[in-house]
């Protein structure tokens, strides 16, 4: 009693301990800025009542008139250039040693190569940046540490200090033919005035502070916008300034701490009901920590894509295909489970764009289309469908809100419908994550059992080869479950899929049953009954253990380990029964090894091989016959308790006995004898 207590508190520990992760994951994806109440464009209609400063508040200019305001006072700046003495006396006793074998006046020409320097040498990308800032002079500071105001247009670029040189040199009749074989632009390429970026910098700082940010403020009580009105590039920038001070004034400590109280709650609420939706509606989920696991990473994964985005880029969010979600969830569990998480995840999204309402409303839309779309994903080119019909749902119906605002052609974000399309292709790769999730967590997709069921892949080929007689029956079999799963609402795919591989293990002894036997040559004929009922049962077990080596999903395996269930093999228990009459039997070894069904699927599977086996025994195909057989057999397996651990019902048990019965009829229907031809 304490250890199940024990593991009681474990699972709901484990539980609380992973639903406060969750919220905590969530909540620090969520913006840390006060949301504004808000959503305006420039063009557009105002979509909420009359707003009236509720106090006092400065008007703020926009980026473009403070962009100008800073160009137009960095023209008064001044920068601040240091002289580096050492590269003017490095160059000139460069030039004085290289000079000595040659004949020209080497002292006039060192004379005009030290008055350049004097004058100051700049670099040619500083001076164009100054030149782009529109500065006209700076300040050089001298070796003594003295700064003198100097126009910028007197300084040389290495360029132009060579071409002063030269030119003053022919000037005073100086024979430069012999003067150019020596080079000196070599001597006047390193710069001797550098940017003191410090000293630059507090000037720059000092020019920008003089700059107001404001220009005007808006009184308490003046009414801003009301319902309907267009909002113009004015009245947009008293609501930028409103957003701003709203952001900045009051107590940060106070607000802050509603905010996260407010935030909290609200992530609690919503993933409350939501377990509480799938502990009452989906109580297999809420049991099952891999697909509760799931679902929290997708939605988590969902949000941190939404949360990158906001963060650190440019782009907008419909960028992010929350599409992705339901059809994820769908292929895994139902559509009602897939669309309450994905309402959830939008819901919570909706706190982290700029226009909730109008976010809110395109992606559940588009959710619900997505959930439609996808009734059942055997092929891929369902999901690029589903991925065509979801772009169109977005243009529809981002057009349709925006003509409902009453906002122009003209004004339209046609930037959005990119965005659209783009989102819409990244649903491709919700084929990826599908593999990547049956990989991870063990699920199994209607894709995986597409491919299982083709007959024509490898183990089913092999399969058919070494037992073609249980090749045909399994065939026959899957046939059966598939029209049960139709008539009770279970799963088709999956028990056609468990049906193809039940009996695998008889590859292990295909001539040891009966279908596989040539000749009437039955070599269990020759065994001890304990001995051949456990060579019977053995193809259980070792279908379990092929189908395991083959790399099977866990489901299709529980349909081989559970198609017989618990029941005996009643064929050589009832002979050693008669034979022996008076030996006590050992039931274990004429009993399977189970586990009993424990979903529709596989009690499916249990009931329609053993009436497809039972009927290959009929010697007549009468109805009376068949409703006999049919009922005998389900009977029997539910008074042995075969059933009691799987969710079917005895509606369900009724339904599918008549379908047996009618499907049975079919294949042993009585046909008309050809006339003979008269000769």
């Amino acid at each position: 009693m304490k250890v199940g207590k024990t593991s009681k508190f474990s699972t709901y520990l484990i539980t609380v301990v992973g639903f406060i992760v969750t919220i905590a994951v969530v909540y620090f994806l969520m913006p840390r800025d006060k949301q504004f109440e808000y959503y305006y464009e420039v063009g557009k209609p105002w979509t909420y009542d009359l707003l009236v400063a509720p106090h006092t508040f400065p008007i703020y200019k926009d980026e473009a008139q403070l962009k100008k305001e800073k160009f137009e006072a960095l023209k008064s700046l001044k920068p601040y250039l240091k002289q580096n003495t050492a590269v003017q006396n490095a160059m000139i006793q460069e030039f004085d040693i290289a000079a000595k074998k040659y004949s020209f006046n080497k002292d006039i020409v060192a004379f005009y190569l030290n008055e350049a320097y004097q004058t100051g040498i700049i670099s040619y990308e500083l001076k164009e940046k100054y030149e782009k800032m529109k500065i006209s002079s700076v300040r050089i500071i001298d070796e003594n540490n003295v700064a003198h105001e100097v126009p910028l247009s007197s300084l040389f670029t290495p360029s132009a200090a060579y071409t002063y040189v030269t030119n003053t040199l022919k000037e005073n009749g100086l024979d430069f033919s012999d003067v150019q074989s020596i080079n000196l632009d070599v001597y006047l390429q390193q710069p001797n005035l550098e940017e003191d970026k410090t000293k630059t910098n507090q000037e720059e700082e000092e020019l920008l502070s003089r700059i107001d940010s404001k220009q005007g403020v808006v009184q308490e009580g003046v009414r801003i916008i009301d319902r309907g009105e267009v909002v113009t590039p004015d009245i947009c920038r008293i609501l930028d300034s409103f957003k701003i001070d709203q952001r900045e004034t009051g107590n940060v400590y106070q607000r802050n701490i509603w905010s996260i109280l407010g935030r909290l709650i609200l992530l609690v609420v919503l993933f409350l009901f939501q377990f509480i939706y799938f502990y009452l509606y989906r109580p297999k989920v809420t049991n099952s920590y891999r697909s509760l696991l799931l679902m929290v990473i997708m939605m988590v994964f969902m949000l941190a894509l939404l949360s990158i985005v906001q963060r650190f880029t440019g782009f907008n969010p419909y960028i992010i295909p929350f599409a992705i979600l339901p059809l994820v969830l769908k292929v895994f569990f139902d559509s009602n489970s897939a669309l309450f998480v994905h309402i959830t995840t939008i819901l919570i999204a909706s706190r982290m764009v700029a226009n909730p309402s109008e976010f809110v409303i395109i992606q559940i839309i588009v959710g619900m289309v997505a959930v439609l779309s996808l009734k059942e994903m055997s092929s891929r080119s369902q999901l690029v469908k589903s991925a065509a019909l979801i772009f169109c749902t977005y243009i529809v119906t981002f057009t349709a809100m925006e003509l409902a605002r009453g906002v122009m052609w003209s004004n339209f974000h046609w930037e959005n419908y990119l965005y659209f399309f783009i989102s819409s292709l990244l649903l491709l790769f919700t084929y990826i994550i599908i593999f990547i999730v049956e990989k991870l967590f063990g699920f199994l997709s209607s894709l995986t059992l597409v491919e299982l069921s083709n007959i024509n892949n490898p183990i089913l080929m092999e399969f058919s080869e070494k037992c073609p007689g249980t090749f045909q029956h399994v065939l026959q079999v899957s046939n059966l479950a598939v029209e049960v799963s139709k008539a009770i609402g279970a799963d088709t795919l999956l028990a056609r899929t468990g049906a193809l591989y039940h009996d695998l293990g008889k590859m292990s002894n295909p001539l040891y049953f009966t279908e596989n036997q040539t000749a009437g040559i039955n070599p269990l004929n020759d065994l001890p009954f304990e001995e051949a009922a456990q060579i019977i049962i053995s193809h259980v077990t070792d279908g379990v253990r092929m189908a395991q080596k083959a790399g099977l999903p866990q489901s299709v395996i529980d349909f081989i380990a559970m198609h017989h269930g618990c029941s005996k093999t009643k064929y050589f228990y009832n002979s050693f029964k008669n034979k022996y009459p008076d030996v006590e039997i050992d039931d274990s070894k004429f009993t399977y090894p189970g586990p009993l069904p424990s979903t529709k699927e596989t009690v499916i599977l249990m009931m329609s091989d053993a009436v497809e086996a039972a009927s290959r025994s009929l010697k007549s195909y009468n109805e009376q016959d068949i409703d006999k057989l049919v009922d005998n057999v389900v009977n029997g397996q539910v008074a042995d308790g075969q059933f009691r651990n799987s969710p079917i019902s005895f509606r369900d048990v009724e339904i599918a006995k008549q379908v047996f019965k009618d499907k049975l009829k079919n294949i042993y229907h009585s046909r008309i004898s050809y006339p003979e031809l008269k000769k």
